[in-house]
């Protein structure tokens, strides 16, 4: 492995034809130069200068070891410079995380308000529940994440990811237009519910928000897509609990906030208490720009 010292050395002393000139170039005495010249004779087995009694002279295995190591020296010279910039925050990359819903409704008018102020950053997005982007940002394979948490269900992080709330979404009832179901929970316990997965988050918080109103839902579709929740709730006139973010205004659905103090679901910026990306400022100052705009049902914190 050569030295690459030695060989910007030697490529100050081709430039500038000397060696006493080289030096003042480069900040050293005469002296350090002559000596990592033969410190780089010695590493390639070279003969870079004959001695001659008034001076010295390049030798062809210099000029050629000169023009050999130019594009070296480039790529160094690339290399120091990509390393401010990333040190910086002017060039890098950002590893993001986020949960379904998210992704839809948060996700994209975030990442277009930030590639508006640095267009140079590179952001990778994984999609995932919060648990999963959890264990991804104490691995290191996150920079950022958007994490979740109900109201009636809140969770534990690990102790080295770092939690900032973003916005707190209220929970949504939702009925077909012209059922006639009230917007008492206590009222729809004869009725079919619609929900997520069993063990979700959601189904949880469904099961903690009916047991408060005095019975145990009966669950008869699960899907984790909201869309689907909706066209459900639209097309057999069942009953579903959605978190803000998931709903989209329909014409065939009546939906209402729910007035229960946990009837709500709180998404947090999360991110390893250890990492230093200086890119994490500016997006985080994207993110609370987008998430300060009106948006139905949900409440920027």
């Amino acid at each position: 492995m050569y030295r690459v010292h030695l060989l910007v050395t030697l490529q100050a002393v081709h430039r500038t034809g000397s060696f006493a000139t080289a030096a003042r170039e480069l900040g050293y005495t005469s002296s350090a130069v002559s000596q990592q010249i033969a410190a780089l004779e010695k590493d390639t087995g070279l003969v870079l200068f004959e001695r001659q009694a008034h001076g010295v002279r390049m030798t062809a295995a210099a000029h050629r070891l000169i023009e050999l190591s130019r594009r070296v020296l480039a790529s160094v010279e690339e290399l120091e410079h990509q390393v401010k910039q990333l040190a910086t925050g002017a060039s890098g990359r950002i590893r993001l995380g986020s949960f379904p819903t998210g992704n839809v409704a948060l996700v994209p008018r975030i990442l277009a308000g930030f590639a508006n102020d640095r267009p140079g950053i590179e952001v990778r997005l994984d999609e995932g529940e919060p648990d999963d982007l959890a264990d991804a940002l104490v691995e290191g394979d996150l920079d950022i994440a958007f994490l979740y948490e109900y109201g009636l269900c809140p969770r534990q992080w690990p102790d080295s990811v770092a939690i900032e709330p973003l916005l707190r979404e209220d929970l949504l009832l939702l009925r077909r237009v012209g059922s006639g179901l009230p917007a008492e929970l206590s009222r729809l316990a004869d009725q079919s519910w619609i929900t997520s997965a069993e063990g979700t988050a959601g189904a949880n918080s469904l099961t903690r928000l009916c047991a408060s109103a005095g019975y145990v839902p009966r669950i008869q579709f699960r899907s984790n897509n909201y869309d689907v929740v909706r066209e459900l709730v639209a097309a057999i006139g069942g009953v579903a609990i959605v978190p803000g973010l998931g709903h989209r205004e329909d014409t065939r659905i009546d939906a209402a906030p729910l007035p229960n103090g946990g009837a709500n679901r709180t998404v947090v910026t999360a991110r390893r208490s250890s990492d230093i990306n200086p890119l994490l400022r500016d997006f985080d100052s994207a993110t609370r720009h987008a998430v300060s705009v009106e948006m139905p049902y949900v409440t920027s914190l």
